[in-house]
């Protein structure tokens, strides 16, 4: 791993943004980032130059200030790390809150291209900075009951090529960890059978046995897509889970064909 790198990890406080940042930190980078709430005395990155700022993604106001404040720092950075995300409302799109199913939409997708534009300003142009988004399920079937996460994460994962496509300098990845042992899942196990339907119990068990994405795959793929060239992973959702990434035919293959891992209508 390159030292004198600096990553912004937006939604540091997460789980798998905290541990992404010790991670890059212990291997010599820069690490600034967010926190929702309370006060970033709890996070624990202790570099001279990192910055810390608490950034609410479902505000606006909040967001612009928290990039004002990292582009007024001003260390150029190499990777821009996007973790947040909320499963609310859960339930079936006819019954939920619309008011709160905006708010999602908010805090999944339409916040964080927000930051992302903001901040490409300070990027690194000299080293093909990345930029790495977080998905989520359901984008190869109709997940019942979470539209608005759903719906939010498969625009991000377009948004992701069509950036690809109009920045020629960046990189641009969407990563989907699978089942991942963070806070997220609170949220179904507080909707409950009513509202979650069998994703509570698929859940609960998945809990349960304990059958999660270990988090140091999550940050081996980072790696990965970090060390990857943009013409291999840019514009592209990945799966850590069911792509062979640690393989070595996957760049060739990836490189052979513009398509793969990307939206496509699938013809017969």
């Amino acid at each position: 791993m390159l030292t004198e790198r600096h990553v912004i990890v937006i939604s540091l406080s997460s789980d798998i943004g905290g541990a992404l940042g010790h991670h890059f930190e212990d291997a010599g980078w820069t690490v600034s980032g967010t926190y929702r709430r309370g006060n970033a005395s709890g996070l624990n990155f202790n570099h001279a130059g990192s910055v810390i700022r608490q950034c609410d993604l479902a505000s606006s106001v909040s967001v612009d200030e928290a990039c004002a404040y990292f582009y007024r720092q001003r260390p150029p950075w190499d990777m821009l790390i996007l973790c947040p995300g909320t499963l609310e409302p859960v339930g079936r799109f006819s019954e939920c809150d619309f008011d709160q199913w905006q708010e999602s939409f908010t805090v999944n997708f339409t916040n964080q291209l927000r930051i992302v534009r903001r901040l490409l300003a300070c990027r690194n142009r000299e080293k093909s900075p990345l930029v790495l988004f977080f998905a989520g399920g359901g984008v190869n079937n109709a997940t019942l009951n979470y539209s608005a996460y759903t719906a939010s994460k498969i625009t991000l994962i377009k948004m992701c090529e069509l950036l690809d496509a109009e920045i020629a300098d960046t990189r641009f990845s969407i990563l989907g960890p699978g089942w991942v042992r963070t806070k997220i899942h609170a949220a179904t196990l507080q909707a409950g059978v009513c509202k979650a339907g069998g994703n509570y119990h698929r859940t609960k068990e998945m809990l349960d046995r304990g059958e999660m994405t270990p988090m140091s795959d999550v940050i081996q793929c980072c790696e990965w897509l970090f060390s990857m060239p943009k013409e291999v992973i840019s514009g592209r959702n990945f799966s850590l889970v069911y792509d062979d990434w640690r393989g070595e035919n996957l760049p060739n293959k990836l490189v052979g064909d513009g398509d793969l891992f990307k939206l496509r209508r699938l013809e017969q």
